[in-house]
């Protein structure tokens, strides 16, 4: 069953490079983000990784733990962290997953049919699928999904400003535009009525009837 917004994120325990992870009890009241891999000692998936560990600071600053997965497995890891902390430059300190099992990659729907999984010789086409971005927000709910084909690398400066567009707007009745960036207007939601609006957010820059800016 695919892993929709608003669903409670699966929970799994785990080995990683941190040890044994119980997921929500990990999490607890952080803001987190799952991004996962088809296998180690790819190209893409190197730089990404090196990507996460330089944005350790951004991630420490919006109370947000980052997990990575990976089909392989934690000795692996711990092989692979060397060149992500060579290439980028920074301490990959974030705990990486074993999922040699595959068990979080099916918890969170990442994979095709099972019969293109072999047990032997999996290459990384076999869980090419496996390029999802999950935020998920402290009560344990999915707030945003994103997933990518093996070719295309992920913009982690996206997935910051997305995280910050969730955060902005979760549980208060905003919504952020297009290409929204900290800083900027925010939409006020329909359910409030302009008087209500402004005074629970000051004034209005209303566009349209249906479109109305606060600065918040």
């Amino acid at each position: 069953m695919a892993v929709r917004i608003n669903d409670t994120a699966p929970d799994f325990t785990a080995e990683s490079t941190a040890g044994t992870i119980h997921f929500h009890d990990w999490l607890g009241d952080s803001y987190g983000i799952i991004f996962s891999h088809p296998r180690d000692f790819t190209p893409v998936c190197t730089t990404e990784f090196a990507a996460v560990a330089q944005l350790a600071a951004e991630w420490a600053k919006r109370k947000t733990k980052v997990i990575g997965v990976s089909v392989d497995g934690v000795s692996d890891h711990e092989k692979w962290k060397r060149d992500i902390e060579d290439f980028g430059g920074a301490p990959a300190d974030f705990p990486i997953i074993d999922d040699t099992s595959l068990t979080v990659a099916k918890a969170y729907d990442m994979l095709p049919a099972e019969f293109y999984l072999p047990t032997e010789g999996r290459t990384p086409a076999h869980s090419a699928t496996v390029r999802t971005v999950y935020i998920i927000g402290p009560d344990k709910k999915v707030r945003l999904t994103m997933t990518y084909p093996m070719s295309v690398g992920r913009n982690f400066a996206e997935i910051l400003r997305a995280l910050d567009a969730v955060q902005k707007t979760d549980g208060v009745p905003l919504a952020t535009p297009a290409n929204w960036v900290p800083g900027q207007d925010v939409i006020v939601a329909l359910a409030l009525t302009n008087d209500q609006a402004k005074e629970r957010f000051g004034d209005l820059d209303i566009k349209l009837p249906y479109l109305r800016f606060a600065k918040v």
